[in-house]
């Protein structure tokens, strides 16, 4: 179903620097998602540039693996998709709606990729294409917990939209009355996603006026124990225990810090044309200004 006969499964192995185990055991689906989460980009450049994002294999593969560009949750999860189809792992699609900064009255439309893994009577999820993701797959419990680096998750069963029972991953941090610190960050039903169902969110996601990732370019990369991202020309830096440093850069610099700190290359007519739509949303006002 996920195309795996399409996927070159050694080259994307040897992306992540993965050399383990290659049977259907949890401690394979932990290593690839560590793997995958710290090593694959994460990037909206396609549906800033050119509101096209493909989600073939091949495709997938030569721009994420080969290129070393980066993708959103779409292109990630059919990436990761195929290679547990191909390792023999037994799972379901799923999709999920956004929840920070969102207004519960009027939610978001579903559009996160995610898998769920079934594994030894168990099932567990995988969210490796959020950009700040967990570093392992969580449970799938009330109450399961991601507890791998710097960054804890928690998975609740409760009201997600209008009354309606469903999943919830909380994470620390934000405006949140939770005695805990948990904040909602999305929610998600068990309901089966398939290729065809991607490719109706993906359209809206690349395409759409409304989407945000056409209306500006946003880049995030995950570390061990730091988490940048790009808005716009709003470069912000996290690290645990550490103040949150934010600062402005300029168009012409982003294909350079774009590959310094993002690991993100882009190639000249690329960068050329990043420059040039940066400016020109820049000069609209849009690229949300911050002070350090």
């Amino acid at each position: 179903m996920w195309s795996s006969e399409h996927l070159d499964l050694d080259a994307y192995l040897t992306h992540l620097g993965y050399e383990g185990d290659r049977t259907p055991t949890l401690e394979t689906l932990r290593a690839l998602q560590r793997a995958h989460v710290l090593t694959v980009r994460w990037d909206t450049l396609d549906s800033f540039l050119y509101r096209e994002v493909r989600l073939d294999v091949p495709s997938v593969q030569d721009k994420l693996v080969r290129r070393g560009r980066g993708g959103y949750c779409y292109e990630h999860v059919a990436l990761f998709a195929a290679a547990l189809e191909k390792l023999g792992f037994r799972f379901t699609a799923v999709s999920g709606r956004v929840q920070l900064g969102a207004d519960s009255a009027h939610p978001r439309p579903a559009t996160h990729a995610m898998l769920i893994v079934d594994l030894d009577g168990a099932r567990w999820l995988s969210d490796v294409g959020f950009g700040h993701s967990p570093l392992e797959p969580i449970e799938l419990v009330d109450g399961g917990r991601s507890e791998a680096g710097p960054w804890p998750y928690l998975l609740r069963w409760q009201d997600i939209a209008h009354g309606s029972p469903g999943w919830a991953v909380h994470q620390r941090g934000g405006e949140t009355d939770d005695p805990d610190g948990w904040v909602v960050r999305q929610v998600f039903t068990e309901t089966p996603q398939y290729p065809v169902d991607y490719a109706v969110g993906n359209h809206f996601v690349a395409t759409h006026d409304r989407s945000p990732f056409v209306t500006r370019p946003y880049i995030q990369r995950q570390g061990i124990d730091r988490y940048d991202t790009l808005d716009a020309l709003v470069w912000t830096t996290e690290r645990p225990g550490r103040d949150r440093v934010t600062r402005t850069v300029g168009p012409h610099e982003v294909p350079e810090l774009l590959d310094d700190v993002f690991g993100i290359r882009t190639d000249p007519a690329e960068a050329r044309l990043l420059v040039t739509r940066l400016r020109e949303l820049d000069s609209a006002g849009r690229c949300g200004r911050s002070s350090p």
